[in-house]
């Protein structure tokens, strides 16, 4: 008898073997060709094998399925299939299961990918052109006294090129009768909460509130401080609200905010408690946005009388592709150069051998006036995890650098006591912090030049770039060291290596969408996003960045997919769209 055999051959032996192969039996040479083509693989389950239901009978099911299905729907225009080169939907969907040859396949996989995104594209779009026009928000039509009093008179540098571009932008927004939905896009350090000051400011000058949401009671009190510090001449008043805020305070505070006493709310969670209502809320700025969710950012909209403008900021740069298919439906602003003056921060990777090289060489930046820091990916030391831990770390560094005075923050600590010891760090009254990735955004200490990362590889290279950021801040030259555990992936060295060789995030941003895919960056997997099957985010650059311009093409030649062309796509992307409103913020 004539068999056709399939497995992953090995050699044991010095023989070559299959272990378990599947074995069919060839009754004709028709069956021959049949078999030798390209073959599907459908993944089983143990308990489905072990009942014959292999990938050889998924396969006899498909074809059954698939010649006795009446024709699928086509559900995208005639036009759009010539112009990208698209088979038909029945005809991709037969072929990605039974393809002559792989040129077949690749066409049928690309028009899969392609639908996927489309629809995925036209519901940003058609958010962007029938729901948003309708939040409306008031024109800020006047630039006034507190910005140009700022601008002319305590202005603390110059602003970048970069940053001139992008609060041009936020103004010509900001003046129409429409609510602004911008992101923000700014490496650390490129002076984002400046955008964030001049545009609150503008909001004051129109008479209304602004609120900054935060991720972090540590992220708040330094926007606050800084805030605080430039509004004060300007005799603009600026309140922090966070949960560790004692209630009587706290009562002050809303009834403040209630009666418009505070032009500038700065805050935590804390903003978007019931209480919290704003008399004139006009202005919107939600730093770290990717960890607040859509009906998070919806609620703090709803708190003032009127949809106010939204600014979002992210200091973890986003991939081009991610940044286009996520958020679509905003406007995007980047600030592509950081002030001048900034020297680069050099990064190298040491390994546990060179401990005691890398301790003097922190020992001679602290002898000579500069602070350092110390991160741990862990609080305490696990049996489980071989991983330095921040409490053994800190009591080693506490004796290693004694009179230099060592400090300790980490995120089971109460907000009282983590102040603290910022407090003693940023006012050189201790001069080596000891951390977790609490410090990972908003701690700015100029006089910190040297950034010591214990298990380097354990971290991701989002949140590598932004510890590295939190040196490099001064005039002086900083430093960044890795310092990986004796067990390193991959994945681990690629990152680590990509650290050492560019400080651009955008640039690191692509490196690690390639290494982690999506699903892991920017909250995706939080965001409510519809997964696509096929889709990928990080491969298929060429064919998202034409579905996407197709479909807000559509949408800009026929916003209500009235057309007969557009019947079929209408049809299917009405449920489709309804289904994901969430995503949207719009349900």
């Amino acid at each position: 008898m004539d068999y056709v055999l399939f497995g992953k051959p090995g050699v044991f032996r010095s023989q070559v073997q299959f272990v378990h192969p599947e074995l069919e039996i060839i009754k004709s040479e028709e069956e021959v060709t049949l078999h030798l083509n390209i073959l599907a693989f459908y993944p089983s389950t143990e308990k489905l094998k072990r009942s014959g239901t292999d990938a050889r009978v998924f396969r006899g099911l498909m074809r059954k399925v698939l010649e006795d299905c009446p024709p699928l729907a086509e559900n995208l225009p005639e036009g759009i299939l010539s112009e990208f080169h698209l088979p038909g939907r029945f005809e991709a969907l037969k072929t990605l299961h039974f393809p002559q040859d792989f040129t077949h396949l690749h066409a049928a996989k690309r028009r899969v990918k392609f639908e996927e995104v489309f629809f995925f594209e036209l519901m940003l779009a058609v958010k962007q052109k029938q729901y948003q026009p309708k939040l409306k928000s008031p024109p800020f039509e006047k630039v006034g006294t507190y910005l140009n009093t700022f601008y002319k008179e305590q202005l603390p540098f110059s602003l970048t090129e970069a940053q001139k571009r992008v609060i041009r932008e936020i103004r010509q927004d900001l003046a129409k009768p429409y609510q602004m939905n911008r992101l923000l896009q700014g490496d650390v350090g490129s002076g984002k909460t400046m955008v964030a000051l001049m545009s609150m400011l503008i909001a004051a000058d129109n008479g209304f509130q602004s609120a900054l949401l935060t991720p972090t009671e540590i992220l708040s009190e330094q926007h606050y401080k800084t805030i605080q510090r430039y509004c004060e001449p300007l005799n603009i008043k600026v309140c922090l609200l966070t949960g560790s805020v004692r209630q009587a305070e706290k009562n002050k505070l809303i009834q403040g905010i209630a009666d418009q006493e505070y032009n500038i709310i700065i805050g935590t969670h804390a903003l978007l408690e019931t209480p919290v209502i704003f008399k004139n809320l006009g202005l919107t700025i939600i730093d770290e946005q990717h960890k607040f969710g859509v009906l998070q950012r919806a609620r703090l909209w709803q708190k003032g009388k009127i949809t106010p403008h939204n600014l979002a900021m992210t200091a973890t740069p986003i991939p081009r592709t991610l940044a286009m298919t996520l958020y679509g439906d905003l406007n995007v602003s980047v600030i592509n150069e950081l002030p001048p003056g900034r020297h680069p921060i050099q990064t190298r990777i040491l390994s546990e051998s060179r401990r005691l090289e890398m301790l003097g060489f922190v020992r001679k930046q602290l002898s000579e006036g500069h602070r350092a820091y110390f991160v741990y990916p862990l609080i305490e030391t696990s049996e489980k995890i071989d991983l330095k831990a921040a409490t053994a770390g800190y009591l080693f560094l506490k004796d290693y650098f004694a009179i230099y005075g060592v400090g300790l923050v980490h995120g089971r600590m109460d907000f009282k006591e983590k102040d603290a010891e910022m407090q003693a760090f940023a006012s050189g009254k201790k001069k080596v912090l000891v951390s977790t990735t609490v410090i990972e955004v908003g701690v700015d200490v100029p006089e910190a030049t040297v950034m010591v990362i214990e298990n380097a590889e354990r971290f991701g290279l989002s949140q590598l770039h932004q510890l590295r950021g939190r040196v490099g801040r001064g005039t002086g030259h900083s430093f960044c060291l890795l310092m990986p555990g004796n067990q390193v992936s991959k994945e681990g060295i690629l990152r680590l290596k990509a650290m050492e060789s560019t400080q651009d995030g955008f640039k690191l941003s692509e490196i690690d969408l390639e290494i982690r895919g999506p699903g892991d960056l920017m909250g995706i997997r939080q965001s409510g996003m519809p997964e696509f099957r096929l889709a990928d985010l990080s491969q298929d650059q060429e064919i998202i960045l034409a579905a996407r311009n197709a479909a807000f093409d559509l949408i800009e030649r026929d916003s209500e997919m009235s057309t007969p062309e557009n019947k079929a796509v209408k049809a299917f992307f009405l449920p489709y769209f309804n289904a994901n409103k969430k995503f949207l913020g719009l349900s």
